[in-house]
């Protein structure tokens, strides 16, 4: 007969003061079905609980998508999941739902999350995929999707995240790629670029005042910038002569934004997204689409102007609609948001 040794309890590693700052310290942000009631202090005082993302919107693409029961529908971007999950109960009965990801980090987690919540794989379809190949799931649709959403951008989990580099506020490798398996980091694109290049990528992709700037002062680094904290503190260094702190942070986040853009070919997948989209959607389907910059919602609007006008949708968003003043107050992260539909046309 065998004993089985217990395993021995391991203390759970202290932080310094009373509140937990780095992003793997915040335990009960991580374990919100244990800790629920601190998890809910943090989104009131209008914060996102570390390792999750809060869904933009919601009511908003609900009323535009109007999914009803038995609608195929795709959701291109299923992240942390929010907006799939509000959709899903409203495609029952007979319903199905396609959601992909490339983000090879965080799919299975929320994949895990979604399945342990009911959702079985006869009704909710993950696929590990970059959105610009949606036509090649047509063939499981039967004639293509009632609804698709797109939920651009990056989500706060990646954000947070030290390990993925997506944030100048915590000192990380610079990697900044949304599939990690794929491609080169951000720090491989720093060193093969020239400064004119790079100031050519800062003013393209996130309109920065100071690219040439920024660009000849990196490039005269004496060492390679190979983590988040160095390129903040070489971009800082560029502005020395422009002391008002926020201007430092929008500057911040535009070299980001720009670096990430460029890391992960955003716009050229969005383009390819864009140009399959009339193709995926049945006569008369819906499509509603969240962007975070102008650089993403101008294809989106040129796109669905271009759509309307050769007769592929029958009605486009006259304007952007954005997060109410409610929403933005309570997720800040929202604030930047713009959210524009369309509607195939019959024929």
């Amino acid at each position: 007969m065998s004993i089985e040794t217990p395993t021995p309890h391991v203390r759970r590693k202290r932080y310094r003061g009373t509140h937990p700052r780095k992003f793997a310290e915040k335990y009960k942000e991580h374990d919100p079905q244990k800790y629920a009631a601190d998890v809910e202090k943090v989104i009131a005082r209008g914060q996102t609980p570390a390792g999750t993302h809060r869904p933009i919107c919601v009511d908003e693409i609900i009323t535009i998508l109007s999914v009803k029961p038995g609608d195929t529908v795709l959701d291109v971007t299923l992240g942390y999941g929010g907006h799939t999950q509000a959709i899903l109960p409203r495609l029952q009965p007979g319903g199905r739902l396609f959601a992909v990801d490339a983000d090879t980090l965080e799919l299975p987690r929320t994949e895990a999350r979604l399945r342990a919540q009911g959702f079985a794989a006869d009704v909710l379809l993950i696929h590990q995929m970059n959105f610009s190949e949606i036509a090649s799931l047509l063939p499981q649709t039967n004639g293509g999707f009632d609804c698709v959403l797109a939920d651009l951008g990056v989500s706060s989990m990646q954000l947070d995240n030290p390990v993925r580099g997506f944030s100048y506020k915590n000192d990380g490798p610079l990697d900044l790629r949304l599939d990690p398996s794929r491609g080169s980091p951000a720090h491989a694109l720093l060193q093969s670029l020239s400064a004119e290049a790079l100031s050519a990528l800062l003013t393209s992709y996130a309109d920065e005042p100071h690219a040439a700037r920024i660009a000849h002062g990196l490039k005269k680094s004496s060492v390679a910038i190979t983590t988040t904290k160095e390129l903040a503190e070489n971009v800082r260094a560029s502005l020395k002569d422009f002391p008002e702190k926020n201007e430092h942070k929008k500057t911040l986040a535009r070299v980001f934004m720009a670096l990430r853009i460029e890391v992960n070919n955003e716009f050229a997948v969005l383009d390819k997204f864009l140009a399959a989209l009339p193709q995926c959607l049945k006569a008369g389907g819906r499509v509603a689409i969240l962007s975070f910059h102008s650089g993403e919602d101008r294809r989106v609007e040129e796109t669905f102007q271009r759509g309307l006008a050769a007769g592929l949708f029958s009605s486009i968003s006259p304007t952007a609609a954005r997060a109410s003043p409610d929403e933005q107050r309570s997720n800040p992260r929202s604030s930047s948001a713009k959210l524009r539909w369309a509607v195939r046309a019959l024929a």
